[in-house]
Parts: C-alpha cells; sequence; structure tokens
C-alpha cells in the first residue's frame, strides 16, 4: 500500500467513525437500530459490539465503565485521537514517519506468537461480550 493510499483510507476511516460517534451520542439507548451485522444474523455480539457505546463512556470520563463494556473502546478511541493527528502532521510536514511506523509495525504483527495472543485477546473479548449479553 502506498503512503497516500494508507492515509487517506486512516482519514476517511476516522472520520467515518467521529460521524458515526456523532450521530449514535445520542441515540445510544436505541437498541432498534444496530449496525453489526453478526448480531443482526447470530442474535450474538461480536468482538467489537459495544465499542461505540465504550468510547462514549470514555468520552465521558467512565474509563471503568469503558473498559468493562469493551476494552476495544479504548483502542479505538487512542487510534482516533492519534492516528489522524499524526497523519495530518506528516502531510503538512511533508515527512512519513506515519507510513515507517506502519510498516514496521506490520513486520512485527506478523510474528506468530504475537499473532496468536493478540487473536487469543479478541477470542476472549468475544466470550466478555457474548457472556455479559451486548
Amino acid at each position: 500500500m502506498t503512503r497516500n493510499k494508507l492515509y487517506s483510507l486512516l482519514l476517511i476511516a476516522c472520520f467515518a467513525g467521529y460521524g458515526y460517534l456523532y450521530y449514535n451520542i445520542d441515540n445510544l439507548s436505541n437498541e432498534t437500530f444496530r449496525v453489526c451485522i453478526i448480531k443482526n444474523v447470530t442474535g450474538y455480539a461480536c468482538p467489537s459490539c459495544g465499542a461505540t457505546r465504550a468510547v462514549s463512556l470514555l468520552l465521558e470520563g467512565k474509563i471503568t465503565a469503558s473498559l468493562l463494556l469493551n476494552p476495544f473502546g479504548i483502542v479505538i478511541a487512542i487510534i482516533m485521537t492519534v492516528f489522524p493527528v499524526w497523519v495530518l502532521t506528516d502531510v503538512i510536514l511533508k515527512k512519513d514517519s506515519f507510513f515507517k511506523a506502519y510498516k514496521k509495525s506490520e513486520i512485527i504483527l506478523k510474528k506468530p506468537w504475537l499473532a496468536s495472543v493478540l487473536i487469543l485477546l479478541v477470542l476472549l473479548n468475544w466470550i466478555w461480550n457474548i457472556y455479559k449479553n451486548v
């Protein structure tokens, strides 16, 4: 993937996420509209179910409640805060520090032991979501 393509995709994804969060900030108690295809089809929560509500709780300063609802919310909030600033800084300063960090992290994440640990964490979060009936 090229630098410009990566930066464009990340910025589009982050701004779409901001829009989705803004739209849902007042509608989080409304359970009639669900975007999650897995939950709509199977009735069971996916690993990311509740992440929007977790980010919303985080914005309210309820860190513990956010972690208990879905720990991925913290990760998503960090990504949505840091990545756009970093990417825009790279674009303005005509650098590629984010792209280089992305390439290095891609190599690191391909290590089987680390990939196994991350997959296990996702599965544990999925079990946690199903147990809580998110």
